[in-house]
């Protein structure tokens, strides 16, 4: 989640970001277990010189990234310069620290580190900019901890911008209606179909939160590649083919948003007939964002009541919940998309779960999980 609202939220601001591997080759694996390709490996950013240098945190990553040479070089080189640098979650404590790069610095980092920190300099805080380091606490700060990036880089009116245009303002978190049971009496199993500019935030934040959760969830592309190029330039490799999975029976499938994403998962055919089938056998099912046109070409929303981003919510013929991120209704659940994928997750988390399960994950994203 971190690395990849990070790359979204500095691209859509129009920084040229590079994503690099520390790895010997470009592939990697990324905590929740999505499969993330690189733009280029570490050794070839060794000469170059960057506006910013940004870590991500997880486990074994960031310990991963403290032990790449190439990386602590490019990285002290740059603090030295007085350029500025970031990190987040466990990258302060296990990453920058070793380096000696949080000297004089106020930080703050995932509760679970800050033991690790000098108690003087620690804070308890969601962010902290000290001079050109900025720190954040968790995935569910990364919106803020990017934001903060962007406003260093561009200024306030460019972040101010960037946040209008993901992060929604209603208050209320969640809306249900025709309120019924989605407890199984096994694992919960979903699917998650993504294509060629499908929104990567929304694909790996929903992937991330439920796989936390201990949800069996498959990605599953539609293209002709297991490899999936999102809206803001994430490749994804995606678990299989949809159509290696046309018998699988799912508890919940679910569409991520993303415009172009969504016009090429409306192509499937093999898609169409397992939401179909979906829909006839009272399984859940839910859209984010621009997927929710694919769900009313189906017939999937009719008398529904639904949330919707509001470039579309007048195109979906049902009633649009005003000040929701999230509506469920029965076994329906949709949402606005982009900064609402968290609240997203851990609805489908609490749905399928209890609100406990929940507020653990949402406890360990550092997260604050609504009270209603």
């Amino acid at each position: 989640m971190e690395a990849v609202i990070m790359l979204h939220i500095l691209r859509q601001a129009g920084a040229h970001v590079t994503l690099a591997s520390v790895e010997p080759q470009l592939e990697v694996e990324a905590s929740g277990g999505v499969k993330l390709v690189a733009d280029t490996l570490i050794n070839s950013c060794a000469d170059k010189i960057y506006d910013l240098i940004a870590l991500p945190g997880g486990m074994p990553g960031s310990a991963r990234l403290r032990d790449c040479e190439v990386l602590r070089s490019i990285t002290s080189k740059h603090a030295e310069d007085k350029r500025l640098y970031g990190a987040i979650c466990a990258a302060p404590a296990v990453t920058l620290q070793p380096w000696g790069l949080l000297k004089k610095k106020r930080i703050t980092c995932h509760p679970a580190f800050m033991d690790k920190l000098s108690t003087f300099r620690a804070v308890k805080s969601n962010i902290q900019v000290s001079g050109e380091l900025t720190t954040s606490r968790g995935p569910g700060t990364t919106f803020e901890f990017s934001l903060s990036l962007v406003e260093q880089l561009f200024g306030e009116s460019a972040a101010q911008e960037v946040k209008d245009l993901l992060v929604p303002r209603e208050d209320q978190p969640r809306k249900e209606f025709n309120e019924v049971e989605w407890l199984l009496d096994h694992p919960p199993h979903v699917l998650i179909p993504v294509a060629n500019g499908s929104d990567e935030i929304e694909v790996v934040t929903i992937v991330d939160i439920l796989r936390r959760a201990k949800v069996n969830v498959v990605i599953a592309s539609v293209e002709k590649s297991l490899q999936i190029l999102a809206s803001h330039g994430t490749k994804i490799i995606t678990d299989k083919f949809i159509n290696v999975d046309a018998e699988s029976v799912y508890d919940l499938i679910v569409l991520p948003g993303g415009l172009n994403g969504a016009k090429r998962l409306s192509k499937s055919k093999v898609l169409k007939k397992l939401l179909q089938e979906q829909k006839s056998a009272g399984r859940m099912y839910g859209a984010v964002s621009s997927s929710l046109a694919l769900l009313q070409k189906q017939g999937m929303l009719k008398e529904k009541r639904i949330a919707a981003h509001p470039s579309i919510s007048d195109k979906l013929g049902t009633e649009v919940v005003d000040g929701a991120k999230v509506v469920i209704d029965g076994k329906l659940i949709t949402s606005k998309g982009l900064a609402t994928a968290t609240d997203f997750a851990l609805a489908i988390v609490s749905k399928l779960f209890g609100h406990a399960r929940a507020r653990s994950v949402a406890e360990g994203l550092v997260f604050e999980y609504p009270k209603s």
